[in-house]
Formats: structure tokens, sequence, C-alpha cells
């Protein structure tokens, strides 16, 4: 039964090729327009921009023909962001297409150049990610022009662009003879911008101005184009967001400025042909420059950076952009104070003088041990006004006070090294200092305490107390409040003379350095734990009758300036 089948199936065949016409030649032997054509046919569009995807590895194919009368034509081809290679050919019939042949749709059209015989010419050959534009005569009428593109190296995107005719498209906006940007002026956390006018601008009337400028900015590369900056920008938020999905609680940045990207609002998934949505986007730009203004100044920036700008040209109606050549500009350094390192122990001394430094003065220190603890200690010698002091390490503040005469301590713990910043606060005019007081507004010192956790105790009280009973021609006692912990108090003593009056006293910068060994009557070891019983006496004998004495008492600590009590004026008796 199979071999009757394939017997009737040959027959019928046989019939067919013997009774039917004889095989078409030439032009005739086009396929019926009711078939598929050999290979799909891309049409590119007069006046229009067209967008093309560029897959790795194939090679994209575009057609077109030029209407009659047409001498001259251009063709635009600019590639996203990586290179391609893009080549254009002509292939002309050696004939011309029968006139009795109709074609109902171009589909089927290249059928009569690729089967007719003819030749192919190759026009113009391009290799690059810049924008490039052939211009030339048109070949004979009987003539299909063919556009190849191919990426050199991954998938890629390219606008084209035909113009038939002679003369500029207008379907990009011109750059000026000199494309360039220039730098204007550069300073710490701005930079200002130049560049030519573009022809588009100057050549229209004021109404039908459609361009704008528009500056990016950014921290790695110019941009070539438009595009090539549209992508960069996505695939920076691709890395951003692949970043935030390995480690949620950090939260990255690519390049912290302004968000970074001045046109973080541009998507890259909005479709750059669609007038009504550039206009939208670009309303939201913040650095525009619109019609001719042609200057524009970059701020908030980050000093002592190198940054990237670029400026575009946006015409709004076409859709289209061109790109001036970028420029580059670091900025300038802040200016960092002076910031001077304070030795273990050492005793300083801060003047504040009017008309100097609003920025105050700076100090480091860098506790010993592995413990990493220290105390800060500082006095204000001036009473009409206050010294705000800041302690901070690794860019965060850690201390914030206002120091007047009254000694503050800071204790400071779990860093390596600390700065101390130093200011005044308020505008009061320091106070002449008393007789013998050093010229300073601050006095301060910076100990390491080791195997401490934390301040020393202070005295509850710094007044010291004389008693009348045990008072005599000869000697004197002294009371006053000591702490729980072993520390050394040190008596001072000075005559008074006929013209100095009893009342006033030692100024409370005035400590044991400041003084001269022949006014120390003695020093004692004192500790007591319980605070409320911790109560000292001193006998001060060896003294003159009738005699005003002025009494000091300092609190000697291994760390931190020596505690200075209030000055006690004890007569002794003149008779006894």
């Amino acid at each position: 039964m199979m071999a009757a089948m394939a017997l009737s199936w040959y027959l019928c065949l046989a019939v067919t090729l013997l009774c039917g016409p004889s095989w078409p030649q030439g032009h005739s032997a086009l396929a019926p327009e009711n078939e598929v054509p050999l290979r799909p046919t891309a049409w590119l569009p007069d006046g229009k921009v067209t967008s093309i995807h560029l897959p790795k590895g194939r090679t994209r194919r575009l057609y077109f023909t030029l209407k009659k009368k047409v001498v001259m034509m251009s063709v635009t081809v600019s590639p996203c962001d990586l290179p391609i290679e893009w080549t254009l050919a002509a292939r002309t019939l050696k004939d011309k297409p029968p006139k009795n042949l109709h074609w109902s749709t171009k589909k089927s059209m290249p059928e009569v150049w690729w089967r007719g015989p003819g030749t192919e010419d190759k026009i113009h050959t391009y290799t690059g990610n810049a924008m490039d534009t052939y211009t030339g005569p048109s070949n004979a009428p009987a003539s299909i022009y063919i556009l190849r593109l191919r990426p050199k190296d991954q998938d890629t995107r390219a606008s084209v662009y035909l113009h038939q005719g002679s003369g500029p498209s207008g379907a990009f906006p011109e750059l000026p003879s000199d494309p360039h940007v220039h730098t204007l002026g550069v300073g710490m956390t701005s930079v200002t911008l130049s560049w030519g006018p573009s022809t588009s601008l100057t050549r229209l009337p004021h109404t039908q101005r459609s361009y704008d400028y528009c500056v990016l900015v950014n921290r790695k590369h110019n941009y070539h184009n438009l595009c090539a900056a549209r992508e960069g920008i996505r695939k920076e938020r691709e890395k951003d967001k692949k970043r935030q999905k390995k480690d949620k609680q950090r939260k990255v940045t690519v390049w912290p400025i302004l968000k970074n990207w001045w046109w973080q609002q541009w998507d890259a998934e909005t479709d750059l042909r669609s007038p009504a949505a550039l206009r939208d986007q670009h309303d939201d730009l913040q650095c525009v420059c619109k019609g001719t203004e042609s200057v524009c100044t970059v701020s908030e920036l980050v000093p002592d950076t190198q940054y990237y700008f670029d400026v575009f040209l946006i015409d709004r109606l076409n859709g289209t952009s061109a790109a001036y050549t970028g420029t580059f500009a670091q900025t300038h350094e802040e200016a960092r104070p002076a910031i001077t390192p304070l030795r273990e122990g050492e005793l300083r001394w801060v003047t504040f003088r009017d008309g100097g430094s609003t920025s105050g003065e700076f100090f480091s220190f860098s506790p010993r041990g592995w413990q990493q603890s220290g105390l800060f200690t500082l006095q204000s010698c001036g009473s009409s006004e206050k010294i705000k002091v800041t302690v901070s390490s690794k860019g965060q503040e850690l201390s914030s006070q206002a120091v007047g005469e009254d000694l503050a301590q800071i204790w400071l713990q779990g860093s390596p090294s600390y700065l101390i910043h130093l200011e005044r606060e308020g505008t009061a005019p320091p106070r002449q200092a008393a007789l013998g007081v050093l010229k300073a507004s601050v006095k301060m010192q910076a100990s390491s305490a080791y195997h401490r956790q934390g301040v020393p105790s202070l005295p509850s009280t710094l007044q010291i107390k004389s008693f009348n009973r045990l008072r005599s021609c000869e000697s004197i006692t002294l009371a006053w409040m000591g702490t729980e912990e072993r520390s050394l108090y040190c008596v001072y003593r000075r005559r008074l003379g006929k013209g100095e009056g009893e009342k006033g006293g030692t100024a409370p910068c005035m400590g044991p350095e400041s003084r001269s060994d022949t006014e120390r009557v003695l020093c004692k070891y004192f500790q007591e734990l319980n605070p409320r019983r911790a109560v000292t006496t001193a006998v001060i004998g060896g003294l003159e009758p009738g005699v005003a004495y002025m009494f000091d008492v300092y609190l000697m600590r291994r760390w931190g300036i020596p505690i200075k009590y209030s000055s006690k004026t004890v007569r002794t008796r003149k008779e006894c």
C-alpha cells in the first residue's frame, strides 16, 4: 500500500511539471506576495531617530531607498556606551525592475536586489563609540542601501538617523567650533564652568527655542554622549542595589555628592524619544542653563576631590542631544587648622587674643597604655567669658561643654587618639589679669590614667576654715575637706603688706608651678574613706604677731591640674 501511495505522488508531480508553465527566469523568479521573504527586512525611515539594539556577535541590517531626484543624503549613527562597527553599502541592479511588478508591501521589495543580478559597493565604514555621520551623493536610482551594525565587545544600543537632501538635517543640536567645556573658577566646594553657545540656539527665534543645556558631574570619568551617561547611572544603581542586598545594615552610596548624581531622576527605562517624558525630567534637573545661558556653577562639592563635568545640549522636540567635550577639575583642599599634640602631663596655657583665629585652637592627645584611658582637665582664667571645649574621636563628637573658673574634668577612654577643640564663647573681652597671674585664658592638662575606671573624686567644698581659739601670735590652725583617695596637700602662705587689703585672693589659675618655693610651708598626704569625715587640719607656725597672711591650699594629683582651694586670709594676734 505504501508503494502505491508513493507512485501516485510522483505521477502527480510529473503531470504538474509537464502541464504547468515553464520555470520563470530573470525577475519573474520573485516569490509570490503571500510567501515570507528569505531574510527579514528592517527599513530605516527618513527623518526619524531610530534606536536599535545590537546583540553581541550578531550583525543587524537596516535598508532604505532614496526618493526620486534626491542627489545628496546623510546617515548619522550614534553608539551608546560601547564601540561598534558600522558600514554603509549600496547594491545596484544591472537592469531596472519591470514596470509591471506591483508591490503591495515593502516586505518583499529587497528580493529584487537579493535575487537579481547586480553589484554591491561599500560607501563608508567606521569603528568607535563616537557619533559619526556620512554625507555624500546618491547612487543610481535602482539602488538599495544597506546599513550594517555590529557591536565590538558586548550588547549595546545605537541611534540611527537618515536625512535625504543637502544641508544640515536639524535633528541633532549643532555644537560650536570649540566644543570644549572650560573651567572659569575652582573653589573648595564649587566649580564654575562655561562653554560656547550652540549655533542651533543662536539662529532660531526666541519663541522657537526648545533647547536646554544640562550639566552632569561625577567622580569617575567623562561621558561622550547622553546615552552613555544614562547607562552609567543604571549600572551604578545596579551595583548599589547588590551591595545593599549583601549588607542591609550598611548604607552604601556610589559617589557621595548630591546623592552623587545630579540626574538621578533620569530613569534609564524612559524612552528618550518621548518629548513629554523628556520635558518632565528636564524640569527637575538641578543645574540647567536655559536659552543662551552657558555659564553654570556646580556647588556642594567635597573639598580636595577630582570631579568630571559633562555638558549636554538637549533638543526637547526631537528627543536628541549633543555632548560637549567634557572637562575635569580638582576642588581646593579645605584649610586645615594646625593641631598641636599634647605631651603626657604637660601643663599648657592657651590665650585667645582679640582679632585672632575665629576657629579656635586644636590639640590632640594619645593616652598611653593598653587601656587607652586618660583625663583631660581645664579651667578658664577669665571671669568675663567662657571657653567651649569639644572632644571628638574618629570624626565623632564625644563631649562638648562650656568651661568657666570651676575646674572641668573630661574622662577619655576607648580611643587611641582624641581631638580637642577650644574656642571662645561670647564676645566679652577678657578681664585684666591679677597681679602675678600668667596672661592666659585657659589652663589645661592631659594625662594617661592607668588602671582607673573614671574621673578622680573632688572635695565636697573648696573652702578653708581657720579656728579663732587656736589662733596665736606665732601660729594658726587651718582645716579643709579632702577626698577618699590618697592625695598630697600643700599649703602656701604670703605675707600681706600694709597697702594690701585682706579681701580678695589668689587667682584660680595660679597653681603651685607659679608660686615660689619659699612660700610653701608644708605638704602632707591624707585619705579618708568616709567623704563626710574627710577633714584634715594643719598648724602653721613661725608667724609674726599682728600680721595678715594669705594662705592657699593645693590638692596635688597624679592626674590633671592641681586643685586650688579658695584663699584664706588670717591675722595673727598682736598680744598673747
